[in-house]
């Protein structure tokens, strides 16, 4: 399959100081990719700036034939404001706004759309809660049913089953599951190595820079997670800024 994304001496950061550090690959269409490694390792960091909202301090991230509207970026649960003042209706609604404008009506066909991706994970009648009175299972589900909204060809996800349920986690995996199956392009942050294994054929193992990038099996080797751990522990801190690319 042709590449969708690619990576060319990718060195990314905030204020100038590096968290990953010349990363090259591509990732082909279609694909499902795990993205692992420890704590700091700097997975946020890249997902930010395959989006865009982190912008390369040197090399780039090629986004092969796409367009800002085909990428869909899930955030960790964390980084999500809860006490906004809005329903589950109107959060998966959004959903919608890339593809009928920010300030268009929903009219009667979207509003259909809005009520079947709710369906689809599952929280149905929950429409006209506020997203504060949710659990953090129930939240996912939502941001899910949004991502199903926005219909995208490469689906970003940093760490889409962090402290849910099992339950949910199936559930939304199952998602997942049916995007691949579609061809959609897949990548998750994650840190359960054991769902890695059994249901992610490819990884992407990261600890600042790249430890190992192919077959699930080949990559989650003992000796590559210890030298993605020393990897990290090593990092100095307190390093001084890199260069800047030039504009």
């Amino acid at each position: 399959m042709p590449a969708q994304l690619a990576f060319r001496d990718l060195t990314l950061g905030y204020e100038r100081h590096p968290a990953v550090h010349h990363l090259d690959g591509a990732v082909e269409k279609g694909a499902l990719i795990a993205v692992v490694g420890p704590n700091g390792a700097g997975k946020s960091t890249l997902f930010k700036g395959i989006v865009g909202v982190v912008k390369p301090l040197s090399g780039r991230v090629e986004r092969l034939g796409l367009r800002r509207r085909d990428i869909a970026y899930l955030p960790q649960l964390a980084e999500i404001d809860r006490t906004f003042p809005i329903t589950v209706y109107d959060l998966v609604a959004m959903g919608l706004w890339r593809q009928i404008g920010l300030f268009s009506g929903i009219g009667r066909a979207a509003r259909e759309r809005v009520f079947a991706a709710i369906a689809a994970v599952g929280l149905s009648g929950f429409e006209t809660r506020p997203i504060g009175a949710l659990s953090g299972g129930q939240m996912q589900r939502v941001l899910f049913a949004r991502l199903l909204l926005q219909d995208a060809a490469l689906i970003v996800l940093d760490e889409p089953f962090n402290a849910i349920d099992a339950k949910t986690t199936a559930d939304l995996f199952e998602l997942v599951r049916r995007w691949h199956h579609e061809g959609r392009t897949v990548l998750a942050a994650l840190h359960d190595l054991e769902m890695v294994r059994t249901r992610f054929p490819e990884v992407l193992l990261l600890a600042r820079e790249k430890v190992a990038w192919g077959d699930t099996a080949e990559v989650l080797t003992e000796q590559n997670l210890q030298k993605a751990r020393r990897m990290c522990e090593a990092f100095d801190e307190s390093a001084g800024p890199c260069r800047v690319a030039a504009e």
